[in-house]
């Protein structure tokens, strides 16, 4: 394998590994690492199917099954397809566009280690690519942090709700998304993280909250909370902190949520047309 740095916030491309293929005990540990200091990686020309991207998710945790369930293979319930493609009037995926920023899993109670995405169709206009993956990085959003933000954090958790994110999905223009049931809201209850975790593979702090999710600082006040919580929403995305990667076709984008928040750009209309294969990867492994 060899890595080509972005020289960016984040970010780096990964040449010479083919994912159709197993990986060895050392590559898996040398990605790791990499995820770790880069935050996404990128695997250039790769020709995949579904139960081989799967083959390759599975060595770095478990893998989820969305609470949704919806666009999925039957036969491999752990891959969502995110598309805006529709087939004998039917949806092919669940779209990603317009999400704004998120790190996906916070609603869960084991969160989430790395995303893990084939882009099949892209959709292009005037030579560039659209729907394209913008990532911040939250181990340099808590370096950044004034020094009294980062000790009113210190020892405060924070509630991440599944059906906040879901909701404001639904209210999209062109939103296909059904309110989730009683069952699907038993299954992710909101639950609560620390605000400020050390990351597990580089022994360093990153701020842990996102737009997405996060709906209150537990130990404030919901006044002092709410506050807080848009103030440190507004900082994470700042400039410095932001890498954008460039989808091509044929492109493997992985990331890891535990440092970094990532939103899809709705650039595109619903005739250009784009098919993605996800696969989302717990942090077992770590927690």
């Amino acid at each position: 394998m060899n890595l080509v740095p972005s020289k960016q916030s984040l970010g780096a491309k990964v040449l010479d590994l083919d994912l159709s293929q197993k990986i060895t005990e050392a590559q898996l540990h040398q990605l790791i690492q990499w995820l770790g200091e880069y935050g996404v990686l990128t695997f250039p020309k790769q020709e995949v199917t579904p139960q081989q991207l799967k083959d390759f998710a599975i060595h770095f945790g478990e893998l989820e099954i969305n609470v949704a369930k919806i666009a999925q293979d039957p036969k491999i319930p752990e891959m969502m397809t995110l598309s805006n493609m529709v087939e004998n009037g039917k949806p092919l995926g669940l779209s990603d566009a317009g999400q704004d920023w998120h790190t996906d899993m916070s609603y869960s109670r084991q969160i989430a280690f790395a995303n893990i995405l084939y882009g099949i169709k892209i959709p292009m206009r005037d030579g560039k690519s659209l729907g394209n993956t913008e990532f911040c990085n939250m181990h340099a959003a808590y370096d950044a942090l004034p020094k009294e933000i980062a000790e009113k954090l210190e020892g405060k958790t924070i509630t991440h709700d599944f059906n906040k994110f879901w909701e404001k999905m639904r209210l999209e223009k062109g939103s296909t998304r059904p309110p989730l049931t009683p069952e699907q809201l038993q299954a992710k209850p909101p639950v609560s993280h620390p605000a400020i975790m050390v990351h597990p593979i580089t022994g360093k702090k990153v701020l842990y909250a996102n737009p997405g999710y996060s709906i209150r600082i537990n130990e404030l006040d919901q006044q002092a909370s709410d506050e807080l919580l848009e103030y440190l929403f507004a900082h994470q995305l700042r400039p410095e902190f932001r890498y954008a990667f460039e989808w091509e076709e044929k492109s493997v984008l992985m990331w890891d949520n535990m440092g970094t928040i990532h939103n899809a750009v709705a650039d595109y209309a619903p005739h250009e047309h784009r098919y993605i294969q996800r696969f989302q990867v717990a942090a077992n492994r770590f927690f």
